[in-house]
Protein backbone atom coordinates (compact mmCIF):
# COMPACT_ATOMS: atom_id res chain seq x y z
CA UNK A 1 0.00 0.00 0.00
CA UNK A 2 1.05 3.17 -1.20
CA UNK A 3 1.63 5.53 1.81
CA UNK A 4 3.39 9.50 1.95
CA UNK A 5 3.43 12.26 4.47
CA UNK A 6 2.69 16.01 4.38
CA UNK A 7 3.70 18.59 6.38
CA UNK A 8 1.98 21.42 6.03
CA UNK A 9 3.27 24.71 7.76
CA UNK A 10 4.07 28.17 8.25
CA UNK A 11 6.89 29.79 10.30
CA UNK A 12 4.60 32.06 12.43
CA UNK A 13 3.23 29.04 14.43
CA UNK A 14 4.83 27.96 17.50
CA UNK A 15 3.18 24.49 17.24
CA UNK A 16 4.22 23.84 13.42
CA UNK A 17 8.05 24.71 15.08
CA UNK A 18 8.05 21.88 17.47
CA UNK A 19 6.13 19.56 14.86
CA UNK A 20 8.46 19.82 12.46
CA UNK A 21 11.73 18.90 14.05
CA UNK A 22 9.81 15.19 14.50
CA UNK A 23 8.25 14.86 10.65
CA UNK A 24 11.66 13.22 9.45
CA UNK A 25 11.55 11.26 12.13
CA UNK A 26 8.19 9.98 11.87
CA UNK A 27 8.45 9.30 7.63
CA UNK A 28 11.78 8.02 8.64
CA UNK A 29 10.45 5.28 10.85
CA UNK A 30 7.27 4.55 8.61
CA UNK A 31 9.68 3.95 5.35
CA UNK A 32 7.47 7.03 4.01
CA UNK A 33 8.33 9.86 1.73
CA UNK A 34 7.76 13.17 3.08
CA UNK A 35 6.56 16.24 1.28
CA UNK A 36 7.13 19.63 3.08
CA UNK A 37 4.41 22.01 2.35
CA UNK A 38 4.74 25.53 3.15
CA UNK A 39 1.45 27.90 3.10
CA UNK A 40 0.39 31.14 4.36
CA UNK A 41 -1.29 31.15 7.51
CA UNK A 42 -2.97 34.61 7.82
CA UNK A 43 -4.32 33.69 3.96
CA UNK A 44 -5.58 30.59 5.57
CA UNK A 45 -7.11 32.09 7.81
CA UNK A 46 -8.75 34.65 5.67
CA UNK A 47 -9.64 31.91 3.30
CA UNK A 48 -11.92 29.83 5.71
CA UNK A 49 -13.56 33.24 7.79
CA UNK A 50 -11.37 33.06 10.66
CA UNK A 51 -10.52 36.81 10.24
CA UNK A 52 -6.56 37.23 11.67
CA UNK A 53 -6.49 34.14 13.34
CA UNK A 54 -7.64 32.44 16.77
CA UNK A 55 -5.04 34.35 18.69
CA UNK A 56 -6.32 37.86 17.96
CA UNK A 57 -9.28 36.77 19.93
CA UNK A 58 -8.22 34.80 22.65
CA UNK A 59 -9.58 36.12 26.49
CA UNK A 60 -7.01 36.55 28.90
CA UNK A 61 -7.19 33.01 30.25
CA UNK A 62 -7.13 30.88 26.92
CA UNK A 63 -4.11 33.19 26.22
CA UNK A 64 -2.36 32.45 29.15
CA UNK A 65 -2.81 28.42 29.01
CA UNK A 66 -1.57 28.91 25.43
CA UNK A 67 1.51 29.82 26.21
CA UNK A 68 1.98 27.79 29.02
CA UNK A 69 0.93 24.51 26.51
CA UNK A 70 3.50 25.84 24.36
CA UNK A 71 6.19 25.60 26.35
CA UNK A 72 5.21 22.21 28.09
CA UNK A 73 5.34 20.36 25.27
CA UNK A 74 8.84 22.20 24.05
CA UNK A 75 10.02 21.01 27.62
CA UNK A 76 8.55 17.92 26.51
CA UNK A 77 10.72 17.08 23.46
CA UNK A 78 13.50 19.05 24.15
CA UNK A 79 13.19 21.96 22.19
CA UNK A 80 14.57 25.50 22.67
CA UNK A 81 11.72 27.97 22.68
CA UNK A 82 11.82 31.58 23.11
CA UNK A 83 8.33 33.61 22.40
CA UNK A 84 9.21 36.81 20.67
CA UNK A 85 8.30 40.12 21.78
CA UNK A 86 7.29 40.74 18.31
CA UNK A 87 5.05 37.63 17.38
CA UNK A 88 3.38 37.63 15.07
CA UNK A 89 5.79 38.12 13.10
CA UNK A 90 5.01 38.64 8.54
CA UNK A 91 6.79 35.18 7.09
CA UNK A 92 5.70 35.64 3.88
CA UNK A 93 9.11 36.95 2.77
CA UNK A 94 10.59 33.59 4.38
CA UNK A 95 8.19 31.75 3.15
CA UNK A 96 9.25 32.88 -0.76
CA UNK A 97 12.54 32.49 -0.22
CA UNK A 98 12.08 29.21 0.95
CA UNK A 99 9.85 28.47 -2.57
CA UNK A 100 12.95 30.06 -4.24
CA UNK A 101 15.12 27.72 -3.13
CA UNK A 102 16.09 24.45 -4.16
CA UNK A 103 13.93 21.68 -2.38
CA UNK A 104 16.93 19.62 -1.77
CA UNK A 105 18.08 22.34 0.58
CA UNK A 106 14.37 22.77 2.59
CA UNK A 107 14.97 20.42 5.47
CA UNK A 108 18.21 22.55 6.77
CA UNK A 109 16.38 26.15 5.66
CA UNK A 110 13.44 25.08 7.17
CA UNK A 111 14.65 24.31 10.59
CA UNK A 112 17.49 27.12 10.12
CA UNK A 113 14.63 29.47 9.65
CA UNK A 114 12.23 28.26 12.78
CA UNK A 115 15.48 28.46 14.65
CA UNK A 116 15.80 32.19 13.94
CA UNK A 117 12.10 32.84 14.68
CA UNK A 118 11.49 30.69 18.15
CA UNK A 119 14.87 29.89 19.58
CA UNK A 120 16.73 32.99 18.93
CA UNK A 121 13.59 35.23 18.64
CA UNK A 122 14.94 36.99 15.87
CA UNK A 123 13.20 39.12 13.40
CA UNK A 124 12.30 37.12 10.11
CA UNK A 125 10.82 39.96 8.55
CA UNK A 126 14.26 41.31 7.46
CA UNK A 127 16.37 39.81 4.61
CA UNK A 128 19.00 39.93 6.55
CA UNK A 129 17.96 37.45 9.15
CA UNK A 130 16.77 35.20 6.74
CA UNK A 131 20.05 35.37 4.79
CA UNK A 132 21.84 34.57 8.16
CA UNK A 133 19.65 31.63 8.73
CA UNK A 134 19.88 30.37 5.61
CA UNK A 135 23.78 30.44 5.64
CA UNK A 136 23.87 28.62 9.49
CA UNK A 137 21.90 26.21 7.82
CA UNK A 138 24.38 25.38 5.12
CA UNK A 139 23.18 27.43 1.65
CA UNK A 140 25.94 29.17 -0.09
CA UNK A 141 25.94 33.04 -0.44
CA UNK A 142 25.11 32.37 -4.17
CA UNK A 143 22.24 29.95 -3.27
CA UNK A 144 21.13 32.47 -0.65
CA UNK A 145 21.25 35.90 -3.39
CA UNK A 146 19.28 33.76 -6.14
CA UNK A 147 16.88 33.07 -3.76
CA UNK A 148 16.41 36.70 -2.22
CA UNK A 149 15.99 37.82 -6.00
CA UNK A 150 13.77 35.02 -6.62
CA UNK A 151 11.47 35.80 -3.97
CA UNK A 152 10.65 38.92 -5.51
CA UNK A 153 9.05 37.14 -8.89
CA UNK A 154 5.51 36.82 -9.72
CA UNK A 155 6.09 33.01 -10.50
CA UNK A 156 7.07 32.95 -6.68
CA UNK A 157 4.01 35.25 -5.04
CA UNK A 158 1.82 32.96 -7.49
CA UNK A 159 3.63 29.94 -5.66
CA UNK A 160 2.45 30.39 -2.43
CA UNK A 161 -0.64 31.58 -3.13
CA UNK A 162 -1.33 28.31 -4.83
CA UNK A 163 -0.09 26.38 -2.02
CA UNK A 164 -2.31 28.10 0.28
CA UNK A 165 -5.41 28.14 -2.00
CA UNK A 166 -4.52 24.02 -2.27
CA UNK A 167 -4.52 23.96 1.81
CA UNK A 168 -7.72 25.33 1.99
CA UNK A 169 -9.56 23.35 -0.23
CA UNK A 170 -7.59 20.34 1.47
CA UNK A 171 -9.86 21.48 4.56
CA UNK A 172 -6.93 23.04 6.54
CA UNK A 173 -7.69 25.80 9.06
CA UNK A 174 -4.60 25.72 11.11
CA UNK A 175 -0.87 25.27 11.36
CA UNK A 176 0.36 22.28 11.82
CA UNK A 177 -1.29 20.06 10.02
CA UNK A 178 -0.69 16.28 8.94
CA UNK A 179 -1.84 14.68 5.90
CA UNK A 180 -1.47 11.14 5.59
CA UNK A 181 -2.21 9.84 1.73
CA UNK A 182 -2.68 6.15 1.26
CA UNK A 183 -4.58 4.31 -1.21
CA UNK A 184 -8.08 4.87 -1.28
CA UNK A 185 -7.76 8.28 0.43
CA UNK A 186 -6.55 10.53 2.93
CA UNK A 187 -6.75 12.10 6.53
CA UNK A 188 -5.74 15.22 8.01
CA UNK A 189 -4.79 15.84 11.51
CA UNK A 190 -4.13 18.97 13.17
CA UNK A 191 -1.04 20.49 16.08
CA UNK A 192 1.69 19.61 17.08
CA UNK A 193 -0.33 17.47 20.07
CA UNK A 194 -1.70 15.15 17.15
CA UNK A 195 1.53 12.67 16.40
CA UNK A 196 0.11 9.54 18.35
CA UNK A 197 -2.79 9.82 15.95
CA UNK A 198 -0.14 10.33 13.02
CA UNK A 199 2.05 7.41 13.94
CA UNK A 200 -1.23 4.92 14.10
CA UNK A 201 -2.07 6.46 10.63
CA UNK A 202 1.57 5.48 9.60
CA UNK A 203 0.93 2.05 10.92
CA UNK A 204 3.50 2.57 13.51
CA UNK A 205 3.46 2.23 17.27
CA UNK A 206 1.19 4.26 19.36
CA UNK A 207 3.41 6.02 22.12
CA UNK A 208 1.10 8.19 23.76
CA UNK A 209 -0.55 4.84 25.72
CA UNK A 210 -1.23 5.30 29.24
CA UNK A 211 -0.50 3.08 32.11
CA UNK A 212 -2.91 2.48 34.82
CA UNK A 213 -2.19 4.18 37.76
CA UNK A 214 -3.63 2.54 41.51
CA UNK A 215 -3.64 6.75 42.61
CA UNK A 216 -2.65 10.04 41.70
CA UNK A 217 -3.94 11.47 45.23
CA UNK A 218 -1.79 11.24 48.19
CA UNK A 219 1.39 13.00 46.60
CA UNK A 220 -0.89 14.80 43.82
CA UNK A 221 -4.37 16.57 43.65
CA UNK A 222 -6.01 16.77 40.64
CA UNK A 223 -9.34 18.04 40.08
CA UNK A 224 -11.32 17.65 36.55
CA UNK A 225 -13.95 20.35 36.36
CA UNK A 226 -16.60 19.21 33.77
CA UNK A 227 -20.14 19.50 32.44
CA UNK A 228 -21.39 16.90 30.40
CA UNK A 229 -22.69 19.20 27.78
CA UNK A 230 -19.28 18.89 26.23
CA UNK A 231 -18.15 15.64 24.44
CA UNK A 232 -14.78 16.04 25.16
CA UNK A 233 -15.60 16.31 28.42
CA UNK A 234 -17.54 12.81 28.07
CA UNK A 235 -14.54 11.46 26.85
CA UNK A 236 -12.56 12.59 29.63
CA UNK A 237 -14.79 11.44 31.78
CA UNK A 238 -14.26 7.87 30.83
CA UNK A 239 -10.87 7.91 31.10
CA UNK A 240 -10.33 9.97 34.14
CA UNK A 241 -10.12 6.60 36.59
CA UNK A 242 -6.53 5.65 34.55
CA UNK A 243 -4.55 8.79 36.35
CA UNK A 244 -5.98 7.58 39.67
CA UNK A 245 -8.33 9.31 42.20
CA UNK A 246 -9.86 12.31 40.55
CA UNK A 247 -11.63 14.60 42.61
CA UNK A 248 -14.81 15.76 40.07
CA UNK A 249 -16.18 19.52 39.73
CA UNK A 250 -19.16 20.08 38.06
CA UNK A 251 -19.56 23.26 36.41
CA UNK A 252 -22.09 25.01 34.42
CA UNK A 253 -20.13 25.44 31.61
CA UNK A 254 -22.37 27.91 29.67
CA UNK A 255 -22.49 30.07 32.76
CA UNK A 256 -19.01 30.26 32.72
CA UNK A 257 -18.78 31.24 29.02
CA UNK A 258 -21.34 34.05 29.79
CA UNK A 259 -19.25 35.36 32.15
CA UNK A 260 -16.47 34.95 30.44
CA UNK A 261 -17.60 36.28 26.70
CA UNK A 262 -17.22 33.44 24.98
CA UNK A 263 -19.54 31.75 22.65
CA UNK A 264 -22.34 29.64 23.93
CA UNK A 265 -21.63 27.23 21.64
CA UNK A 266 -18.16 26.92 20.74
CA UNK A 267 -18.59 24.41 18.03
CA UNK A 268 -21.14 26.60 16.36
CA UNK A 269 -18.53 29.82 16.60
CA UNK A 270 -16.09 28.08 14.58
CA UNK A 271 -15.52 28.40 10.87
CA UNK A 272 -17.16 25.52 8.61
CA UNK A 273 -13.73 23.96 8.41
CA UNK A 274 -12.41 23.91 11.86
CA UNK A 275 -16.41 22.80 12.67
CA UNK A 276 -16.18 19.86 10.26
CA UNK A 277 -12.59 18.66 11.22
CA UNK A 278 -14.03 19.12 15.28
CA UNK A 279 -16.80 16.36 14.55
CA UNK A 280 -14.18 14.24 13.22
CA UNK A 281 -12.06 14.54 16.12
CA UNK A 282 -15.30 13.51 18.72
CA UNK A 283 -15.51 10.25 16.55
CA UNK A 284 -11.84 9.84 16.02
CA UNK A 285 -10.70 10.61 20.11
CA UNK A 286 -14.08 8.00 21.08
CA UNK A 287 -12.24 5.56 18.64
CA UNK A 288 -9.01 6.26 19.96
CA UNK A 289 -10.33 6.02 24.01
CA UNK A 290 -12.38 2.73 22.67
CA UNK A 291 -15.35 4.52 24.18
CA UNK A 292 -18.78 4.48 22.22
CA UNK A 293 -19.91 8.16 20.67
CA UNK A 294 -22.74 8.97 18.84
CA UNK A 295 -23.35 12.62 18.05
CA UNK A 296 -26.74 13.59 19.36
CA UNK A 297 -29.33 14.54 16.95
CA UNK A 298 -30.31 17.10 19.85
CA UNK A 299 -27.41 19.18 20.09
CA UNK A 300 -26.67 21.45 22.55
CA UNK A 301 -28.92 20.40 25.19
CA UNK A 302 -29.39 21.65 28.66
CA UNK A 303 -27.16 20.16 31.19
CA UNK A 304 -28.04 22.37 34.50
CA UNK A 305 -30.21 19.13 36.13
CA UNK A 306 -27.61 16.72 35.17
CA UNK A 307 -24.84 18.70 36.50
CA UNK A 308 -27.18 19.14 39.92
CA UNK A 309 -27.09 15.52 40.32
CA UNK A 310 -23.41 15.40 40.31
CA UNK A 311 -23.15 17.62 42.49
CA UNK A 312 -25.55 15.84 44.86
CA UNK A 313 -23.64 12.65 43.98
CA UNK A 314 -20.43 13.68 45.52
CA UNK A 315 -18.45 10.81 46.19
CA UNK A 316 -20.14 8.85 43.82
CA UNK A 317 -20.52 11.29 40.74
CA UNK A 318 -18.04 9.39 38.77
CA UNK A 319 -19.98 6.60 37.56
CA UNK A 320 -23.22 8.78 36.84
CA UNK A 321 -21.60 11.68 35.31
CA UNK A 322 -20.32 9.11 32.79
CA UNK A 323 -23.54 7.79 32.36
CA UNK A 324 -25.00 11.22 31.87
CA UNK A 325 -22.33 11.86 29.31
CA UNK A 326 -22.63 8.05 27.67
CA UNK A 327 -26.57 9.05 27.44
CA UNK A 328 -25.98 12.07 25.63
CA UNK A 329 -22.77 11.44 23.65
CA UNK A 330 -23.52 7.76 22.64
CA UNK A 331 -27.06 6.98 23.10
CA UNK A 332 -29.36 9.64 21.85
CA UNK A 333 -31.25 10.46 25.59
CA UNK A 334 -32.46 13.35 25.94
CA UNK A 335 -30.77 15.40 29.67
CA UNK A 336 -33.24 17.86 29.89
CA UNK A 337 -36.28 15.07 30.01
CA UNK A 338 -36.63 14.51 34.22
CA UNK A 339 -37.87 10.46 33.55
CA UNK A 340 -34.33 10.08 31.34
CA UNK A 341 -32.31 11.45 34.55
CA UNK A 342 -34.68 9.20 36.89
CA UNK A 343 -33.82 6.20 34.65
CA UNK A 344 -30.06 6.96 35.19
CA UNK A 345 -30.71 7.03 38.58
CA UNK A 346 -32.42 3.69 39.05
CA UNK A 347 -29.72 2.04 36.28
CA UNK A 348 -27.28 3.02 39.26
CA UNK A 349 -28.90 2.15 42.06
CA UNK A 350 -29.21 5.72 42.92
CA UNK A 351 -31.93 7.55 44.73
CA UNK A 352 -34.43 8.90 41.49
CA UNK A 353 -35.70 11.01 44.47
CA UNK A 354 -32.57 13.43 43.25
CA UNK A 355 -34.28 14.46 40.00
CA UNK A 356 -36.51 16.46 42.35
CA UNK A 357 -33.35 17.64 45.17
CA UNK A 358 -31.75 19.12 42.42
CA UNK A 359 -34.39 21.88 42.69
CA UNK A 360 -33.31 22.83 46.15
CA UNK A 361 -31.69 26.48 46.52
CA UNK A 362 -28.36 24.67 48.19
CA UNK A 363 -27.92 22.07 45.18
CA UNK A 364 -28.44 25.03 42.81
CA UNK A 365 -26.02 27.19 45.20
CA UNK A 366 -23.66 24.94 45.30
CA UNK A 367 -23.27 24.39 41.16
CA UNK A 368 -23.07 27.83 41.00
CA UNK A 369 -20.23 28.55 43.77
CA UNK A 370 -18.04 25.32 41.56
CA UNK A 371 -18.38 27.47 38.64
CA UNK A 372 -17.58 30.50 40.65
CA UNK A 373 -14.40 28.82 41.80
CA UNK A 374 -13.60 27.57 38.21
CA UNK A 375 -13.62 31.21 36.50
CA UNK A 376 -11.23 32.00 39.75
CA UNK A 377 -8.71 28.88 38.80
CA UNK A 378 -8.35 30.43 35.28
CA UNK A 379 -10.57 27.97 34.10
CA UNK A 380 -12.34 28.73 30.61
CA UNK A 381 -13.21 25.24 28.86
CA UNK A 382 -14.26 21.65 29.84
CA UNK A 383 -12.61 19.86 30.53
CA UNK A 384 -9.84 21.13 32.51
CA UNK A 385 -7.33 19.66 34.67
CA UNK A 386 -5.38 20.99 37.94
CA UNK A 387 -3.25 18.98 39.49
CA UNK A 388 -2.03 20.35 42.82
CA UNK A 389 -4.03 24.00 42.62
CA UNK A 390 -1.62 25.09 40.08
CA UNK A 391 -1.26 23.25 37.18
CA UNK A 392 -3.99 23.69 34.69
CA UNK A 393 -4.32 21.38 31.86
CA UNK A 394 -7.48 22.03 29.62
CA UNK A 395 -8.84 19.10 27.31
CA UNK A 396 -9.09 15.40 26.88
CA UNK A 397 -6.31 15.69 24.93
CA UNK A 398 -3.84 16.71 27.93
CA UNK A 399 -4.44 14.01 29.96
CA UNK A 400 -0.66 12.41 28.99
CA UNK A 401 0.45 15.90 30.48
CA UNK A 402 -1.88 15.67 33.24
CA UNK A 403 -0.30 11.95 33.65
CA UNK A 404 3.51 13.36 33.14
CA UNK A 405 2.77 15.39 35.70
CA UNK A 406 1.74 12.69 38.06
CA UNK A 407 4.99 10.69 37.39
CA UNK A 408 7.29 13.61 38.87
CA UNK A 409 7.32 16.01 35.94
CA UNK A 410 7.09 19.62 36.60
CA UNK A 411 5.00 21.67 33.94
CA UNK A 412 6.33 25.05 33.05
Amino acid sequence: MNTSLEFWFDFSCPYAYLASRRAVELARAASVPLAWKPMLLGGVFRGVGAGDGPMATLGAAKAAHNLHDMQRWADLDGAPFRMPAAHPMRTVRALRVLLALDHSRWPDAIAALYAAYWQRADDITRDDTIAAALRAGGASDDDIRTALARADSQEIKDELRRRTDEAIALGIFGAPAWIVRREGGAELFWGRDRIPMVEAALGLQRTSDLGPRTSARGEHEVQLYFDVASPFAYLALTQASRLGDVKLVPILVGALFRDIGQADVPLFAMNDAKQRYTRIEMTRWARWWDVPFDMPTKFPQRTVTAQRLCVIAGERARPLAIALGRAMWAEQRDLEDDATLRAILSALALPTAWVERARDPDVKEALVANTAAARHAGVFGVPTWIVDGRHLFWGQDRIELVARALDGWTPP
